[in-house]
């Protein structure tokens, strides 16, 4: 409600500063045209690199250094923080990543974000930047209308870098026309008093244009064409380091718990950092100034000096915080906990997680295995067996269903409706929605978890159809009726224990050629090709109306076991030529 209110006045308040100074309007246009290149690179990145840097994430954050080291080099190389805390919350909604690996992503990622300003400082103000800004967005523009995946990426890169160039040499010529005409420098101010007012307005400042990159760039232009002083400009970079806390907790309003918790673990680190900014901001401008002559940065060189001190200031923030990342994480873990979620919904779909293709389809993965337990717990108890009781716990299953013969009164309908019907909807509209995101073979990923999500469902309406006479006839008089449906109610539960054990195998292989023993075992409930039928139907052993359902439920449970068996090499077999092998 507040951001709808404010939005049209700031709105109001742009258009009259838009209108009634030129030298502004060239400002705030270069700051806009920054921001789109930023969007550029970050869209660009993701065609170009093909999903490579959610692969390195997922692979690289397994301790705290590595992660750390991984955030730092990711946001070096893609210039974009937003795009890398999107990941990472994806990530950990997707339980792809853990908290402690997402932070320590998060505290390299500062690290990271000060070299767009080495970038501004190096070449934005020392050069005439937008003349070089020309070449990439005609070579962006050409590349980006290819065909090639790939080139449309780094046409996009080139364009967005091109814009950024362009939007730098904006605000530059921005501010030294605004200087003929006010000096900005009139109103520097020494002192704590000066700090802390300059750090708000580096606060609003970067909560208003929602980029710190694009903060840091329009405070280093303004600092090389003297329109504010050193100290002030020092002020200024603390406040739009601690301004991303403010956008990243906004942002996190929306997210679940796991996002939530990483906005607060931001949050904790930008105000301390800053914090300790604060207080040795005099020292450490002598530092900077010490390090500064170390790397033969110039004496009155004050924009790559910033750029250094938002380095320097950011890393012993990490340096200070880092050993204390454990206790962090024990109590971030404390915080926004929720009841245990209703088993009947998904637990990693959200909204952040659909942007990313990699965590999209984890996340899908694992809400599968969700539903196929659920599942599981159906179909256990439609042929009277409890879970516990056979699977995954090396006990002689033949033994354990024999003995099993107390019918366990279960609705399949009302099980179905509560434990498998919304969660298969979410399962199917969230796949749906991701897939607008992917490549080709990520969308036959997609097409083949839909498959498997039809297939456990179709196995409930299997089972179903079996219920009543498993209950009625496994505690038969007639033993050979009785022994039958224990054949059948057996074979199905030495899949179910099958797939559970073969869920931690890693090599496919193994996977493969355990299934295929499943499929031995699944053989052996079709009652006609086993040639059991003719053996009871010629003997007299059952009455006809007998055979003819036993006819129809061995078919059904032969039928349900090989839904089964399929959904296993969906979701256990990784390698895509050995599952197809499988499934052919």
């Amino acid at each position: 409600m507040f951001k709808k209110s404010v939005y049209p006045l700031f709105l109001l308040f742009v258009t009259y500063i838009l209108f009634s100074s030129h030298d502004a309007k060239t400002i705030i246009a270069g700051i806009a045209i920054f921001l789109i290149g930023m969007v550029f690179m970050e869209d660009g990145f993701k065609l170009f690199s093909g999903g490579m840097l959610e692969k390195i994430l997922e692979k690289s954050t397994s301790n705290l250094p590595k992660a750390i080291t991984t955030g730092f080099l990711a946001t070096t190389l893609v210039q974009s923080s937003s795009l890398l805390s999107i990941i990472v919350i994806s990530f950990l909604s997707a339980e792809l990543i853990s908290l402690s690996g997402a932070i320590g992503v998060i505290f390299g990622s500062n690290i990271g974000s000060t070299t767009t300003a080495w970038i501004v400082s190096s070449f934005g103000v020392k050069i005439n930047i937008a003349y070089y800004a020309m070449p990439m967005l005609i070579f962006g523009v050409m590349f980006r209308f290819n065909t090639n995946k790939t080139l449309q990426g780094f046409g996009n890169i080139l364009i967005g870098l091109g814009f950024v160039f362009l939007g730098i040499g904006y605000m530059k010529d921005g501010f030294e026309a605004l200087k003929s005409g006010l000096d900005l420098a009139q109103f520097a101010m020494d002192g704590y008093l000066g700090v802390f007012v300059y750090i708000i307005v580096g606060m609003i400042a970067t909560v208003i244009i929602q980029s710190s990159g694009a903060t840091m760039a329009l405070i280093i232009t303004a600092l090389a064409t003297g329109q504010i002083e050193y100290v002030n400009a020092l002020s200024l970079a603390i406040g739009a380091n601690v301004g991303t806390t403010v956008t990243a907790v906004i942002g996190s309003l929306s997210s679940n718990e796991n996002g939530k918790r990483l906005a607060v673990a931001h949050f904790i680190f930008n105000i301390i950092t800053g914090l300790i900014a604060i207080v040795f901001l005099y020292q450490l401008a002598q530092l900077v100034d010490i390090v500064a002559s170390f790397l033969t940065i110039a004496n009155d060189d004050y924009s790559m000096k910033l750029a250094l001190f938002h380095t320097i200031f950011n890393l012993i923030g990490v340096l200070v915080i880092a050993p204390f990342t454990s206790k962090l994480v024990t109590f971030l873990e404390k915080l926004f906990q929720t009841e245990e979620k209703d088993i009947s919904r998904a637990r990693y779909l959200d909204n952040i997680v659909i942007t990313v293709p990699e965590a999209a389809l984890q996340a899908l993965k694992k809400e599968l295995i969700h539903l196929y337990d659920n599942a599981t717990e159906v179909l256990s108890h439609a042929l009277s067996l409890h879970r516990h009781t056979y699977i995954g716990i090396g006990k002689n299953i033949d033994e354990v269903v024999k003995s099993s013969t107390l019918t366990i009164d279960i609705n399949i309908d009302d099980a179905y409706k509560h434990k498998i019907k919304s969660l298969y909807g979410d399962i199917i509209s969230f796949a749906t929605q991701a897939q607008d995101n992917m490549n080709a073979a990520d969308k036959d990923k997609i097409y083949s978890y839909k498959i498997a999500c039809r297939d456990i469902v179709e196995a409930i309406k299997d089972v179903e159809k079996l219920q009543k006479n498993v209950n009625r006839f496994m505690r038969s008089k007639n033993k050979h009726i009785q022994d039958e449906y224990n054949i059948i109610r057996i074979g199905i539960a030495k899949i179910l224990d099958g797939i559970f054990l073969l869920r931690n195998t890693h090599d496919d292989l193994e996977s493969l050629a355990k299934l295929r023993v499943l499929e031995g075992e699944m053989k052996n409930l079709d009652i006609v090709q086993t040639g059991r039928i003719d053996e009871l139907i010629r003997h007299q052993l059952i009455e006809t109306k007998m055979a003819t359902s036993l006819i129809n439920d061995s078919m059904n449970a032969y039928n349900l076991s090989n839904k089964l068996i399929h959904i296993a090499h969906v979701l256990w077999i990784e390698d895509k030529e050995i599952r197809t092998l499988g499934v052919e």
